[in-house]
């Protein structure tokens, strides 16, 4: 048990943007712990994968291929990646907190007897106890929990995409091994008919690199007039609360927070956002954060890096005003 392994979620040709966030992370916790950072990737052909994983920090590639691979699914992919457990035995696992993570980890933990701490919010490795700290919110957001596996083996977490920050490095190697895989036994429970991109419009919030968000302080449904003006004048996508969503005031493809999509854009401004802790949970790790906010005392002002205390119907508007101003100019 001398490795940390990141699952590497491909699709569609592609690694998951989650993946190289969490070997960005692992190549950290690896770092403070001793061990070894490994990606293991599940695939018809995964060995094209390796130069992005290496890149990413894995000094080791493990490539787990057959034609049943080639598309996720679900007893297949669990079958091949407890039986490469079972024998390479890495000390901790982490997947990306996606719809193919979240269906994925849970099945694995089961079949191991491991534990499993789902979409986590922060990771760190305590090295005198040789354990990986999950950190989740819990009891419906209202607090952070730190969760410890002190029992059993791989270590397991789920974490969600952009929670970390990506750490390219160019020209980085590593080693490539194969493991085999024998999917003879596997029932084919369920087959691929169709596949069905979600629908989102012009909502990409997980890829903006500026969110304006609005809360229940900017008023009502209508504000979000404002909101939309000043992502415009941004560059910008359009992010909500929880709290207005479920008030019906904008669709819940825009929320952001605990329960609804985590951003990690360059530029976050809150507008009539308190900053609950679910809220904090999707958009905290977001480099600048602005806050209009008219109570002072709202918790959104200690993580913001510029806070203004203030209507955000007033703000708003002269922010935009003066933005288009200096674009003229």
């Amino acid at each position: 048990m001398n490795e940390i392994w990141v699952f590497a979620e491909q699709r569609d040709g592609a690694i998951a943007s989650v993946t190289l966030e969490l070997l960005s992370k692992g190549r950290e916790l690896a770092s403070g712990s001793g061990y070894g950072l490994s990606a293991i990737v599940l695939s018809d052909g995964g060995e094209t994968f390796a130069p992005e994983l290496f890149a990413h920090g894995a000094s080791k590639v493990y490539v787990a291929d057959d034609p049943r691979l080639a598309r996720f699914q679900g007893d297949c992919y669990a079958a091949a990646l407890c039986a490469a457990i079972r024998e390479k035995k890495p000390e901790a696992v982490l997947f990306g907190a996606t719809g193919t993570g979240r269906a994925l980890a849970p099945v694995v933990a089961a079949e191991l007897h491991a534990g499993l701490t789902a979409d986590c919010t922060a990771l760190a490795w305590d090295a005198e106890r040789n354990l990986l700290l999950q950190t989740r919110p819990a009891f419906g957001g209202n607090i952070m929990a730190t969760i410890v596996c002190e029992n059993h083996r791989p270590q397991m977490a789920t974490v969600r995409p952009n929670v970390f920050k990506k750490v390219r490095m160019e020209g980085a190697t590593g080693q490539i091994e194969r493991v085999a895989v024998d999917l003879s036994q596997v029932p084919e429970r369920m087959r691929l008919v169709k596949a069905v991109k979600e629908g989102g419009g012009d909502v990409d919030l997980a890829g903006a690199q500026v969110v304006v968000s609005g809360g229940r302080g900017i008023g009502g449904p209508e504000n979000f007039a404002l909101v939309r003006d000043l992502a415009k004048a941004l560059g910008g996508a359009v992010g909500a609360s929880r709290a207005t969503v479920d008030a019906g005031w904008i669709s819940h493809l825009h929320q952001v927070g605990q329960t609804g999509k985590t951003v990690c854009p360059k530029l976050y401004v809150a507008l009539g956002i308190s900053g609950a802790i679910q809220h904090l949970a999707g958009m905290q790790s977001s480099d600048f954060i602005v806050a209009v906010n008219k109570d002072a005392s709202a918790p959104i002002f200690e993580v913001a890096d510029v806070g203004i205390v203030g209507d955000v119907g007033e703000v708003v508007p002269e922010i935009v005003r003066q933005l288009e101003a200096k674009r003229g100019a």
